[in-house]
């Protein structure tokens, strides 16, 4: 059994940039138990004026758009201009498997092997917030071990992309061209979250197409609101294959930041999710609170049969177990 680590030794490990220690100061994180989470606490407090300093990037794109090839292309293109990269993932399923996903690594071998790069699987939690508040305090270890890229790619088509966009500076749409209708398949909301737009697979005979689809896809962002940080989003097109258009990508990211950040609606956007973190933290502590209360497990129980039974209705069960508990997350 491997040595617990003292809270000196996770701090200044992870301050100094080991990565076995970043691991370790995660696997911390991720744990349930109460000892755990005090230590992790602790430590993430020590760290917290080491942190902030990266660009925050949140990664998403419709199936099939190649979105692992893609940030083993981007992230070992800003590796070689000299960045350390961290990649972590927000996985909804992990929840359902108690597993994160299979072989992050595997899909990035490159990249994994990287010395400026981090990998790390999504993960697992009973919540997508639960998932998602892991995944922050993992983004601010990696931050204080000197990682000035973080990666966050959302996993599978859902609640995810919001969870991912409360947590990054700039927000990435992938997708493609020459998939039907090119506006199908994408959620409008989700586009309405991007900062900017890639369409992938952008080589061979798809280059013409992409070159459309960019067109229509510039076309249809003119038709949302703008933007309140006065950013208008871009479509770009790139190949991950040919490592074509990386470059660009990186310079529209740099150009955001520093729009964002002369008119102050970067650090605005930060402090505001900080809090917004905070109140998740709440929400999260409170539902663990009250669903561990003895009280609350055996009433939950019985009020789970009637409601079954069809002899109460979920709303009433719902109401009494707050009422009869309502101290119970005190």
């Amino acid at each position: 059994m491997r040595k617990r680590l003292s809270k000196e030794e996770l701090i200044n490990g992870v301050l100094g940039g080991d990565t076995i220690t970043l691991s370790r100061a995660i696997t911390l994180i991720e744990s349930a138990l109460l000892s755990d989470r005090e230590l992790s606490e602790e430590v993430l407090n020590a760290i917290l004026p080491k942190t902030g300093k990266s660009i925050r990037i949140g990664i998403t794109g419709v199936p099939g758009v190649g979105k692992s090839t893609f940030i083993e292309s981007f992230g070992s293109y800003l590796c070689e201009q000299g960045h350390k990269v961290a990649v972590l993932a927000i996985d909804p399923s992990s929840q359902k498997t108690s597993g994160s996903i299979l072989g992050d690594k595997t899909r990035m071998e490159k990249l994994a092997h990287h010395p400026n790069a981090f990998i790390r699987p999504s993960p697992t939690g009973t919540s997508l917030g639960g998932v998602a508040n892991k995944t922050r305090e993992t983004m601010l270890l990696c931050e204080a071990a000197g990682f000035d890229v973080i990666l966050i790619e959302t996993v599978g088509v859902g609640q995810s992309e919001t969870a991912v966009k409360g947590m990054v500076d700039f927000f990435l749409l992938l997708m493609l061209a020459g998939a039907g209708d090119e506006l199908q398949g994408i959620k409008k909301g989700i586009m309405e979250m991007a900062d900017g737009i890639a369409i992938t697979k952008a080589d061979g005979e798809n280059v013409k197409q992409s070159k459309q689809a960019k067109n229509e896809y510039q076309n249809a962002l003119h038709l949302f609101p703008p933007s309140e940080s006065g950013w208008y989003p871009k479509v770009l097109i790139c190949s991950a294959v040919d490592k074509m258009g990386l470059d660009s990508i990186w310079e529209m990211i740099e150009e955001y930041k520093a729009k964002l950040k002369t008119n102050g609606y970067f650090d605005q956007q930060r402090k505001v999710q900080n809090v917004d973190w905070m109140n998740e933290a709440i929400r999260q502590g409170l539902l663990i609170n009250f669903y561990n209360s003895p009280k609350v497990v055996d009433q939950l129980e019985l009020l789970k049969q009637k409601v079954a039974d069809g002899k109460i209705t979920p709303q009433s069960a719902a109401r009494k177990l707050l009422q009869d508990n309502s101290n119970s997350a005190k």
